[in-house]
């Protein structure tokens, strides 16, 4: 298996988060999961948001900015309600790996 593939969760679920909390967009997020040590390129993150909306995680609108329009993305109330058990399971799981 390769690591990217265990990682695409945990990035899937960063864009959650901060969906949840502000409208977001693939370069701003490629930087942002750049700050936690992803390497993605446009190419990886667009499918991605993408699925995620098809998927009826995110919901999109598109925004002109300096003369280019941008898509911007926020979690919807599935999306949340996919963060908060994916927390839980998280805390279940950590709990587990963490103990003697």
């Amino acid at each position: 298996m390769q690591d990217r593939d265990l990682f695409s969760g945990f990035i899937k679920l960063h864009i959650l988060h901060h969906a949840a909390h502000e409208d977001i967009f693939g370069t701003g997020m490629i930087e942002e999961l750049g700050n936690h040590g992803y390497k993605l390129s446009p190419g990886t993150i667009y499918p991605i948001l993408h699925k995620m909306e098809v998927n009826g995680y995110l919901v999109s609108e598109k925004r002109e900015v300096n003369g280019k329009i941008r898509k911007y993305y926020r979690s919807t109330a599935d999306g949340r309600r996919a963060l908060s058990l994916a927390k839980e399971k998280a805390r279940e799981l950590f709990g587990e790996l963490l103990a003697p």
